[in-house]
């Protein structure tokens, strides 16, 4: 198996681990919260948040180190991404996923901090699942459309 194939696979599975994460927090975690009373949701937004705190970490240092080590691959095309369609796509793609890590360490250092509150935990998920929404579909039209 070659390196860059390898790369992809675990690549596409931190992906999906990272993006099934906030998907479930965000458009299933949050809908059951307004169902149910404090004294349980609570409890289990802890648990969740805290098995979060103990994969996230390796998730994300796999999903970067092999982005980083696919994009290797293209550094011709990122030099100048003005240049061409595939460039910048893949430059917005990677502006997107430096800007998810940024919230992922914004969050986690708030949380040290025990200043991570529902609404802020809750503003930072949505911008997440946007971001990686975006990233998503970066990610096919790079090989989709060129101008």
């Amino acid at each position: 198996m070659n390196h860059y194939l390898l790369m992809h696979l675990m690549h596409l599975l931190a992906a999906f681990v990272f993006v099934g994460v906030v998907f479930f927090e965000v458009l299933f975690l949050g809908s059951i919260r307004k169902h149910l009373p404090d004294d349980i949701i609570h409890p289990i937004e802890k648990a969740i948040g805290n098995r979060a705190v103990q994969l996230m970490p390796w998730t994300l240092m796999l999903l970067y180190g092999s982005g980083i080590g696919m994009a290797w691959r293209y550094r011709a095309a990122l030099g100048d991404p003005l240049n061409n369609s595939f460039g910048l796509l893949l430059a917005v793609k990677i502006a997107l996923a430096l800007s998810v890590l940024g919230h992922f360490m914004t969050a986690m250092w708030l949380r040290r901090q025990g200043k991570l509150v529902a609404l802020t935990s809750k503003r930072i998920h949505i911008s997440v699942f946007s971001h990686m929404l975006g990233i998503i579909v970066l990610a096919k039209l790079m090989f989709a459309v060129s101008w």
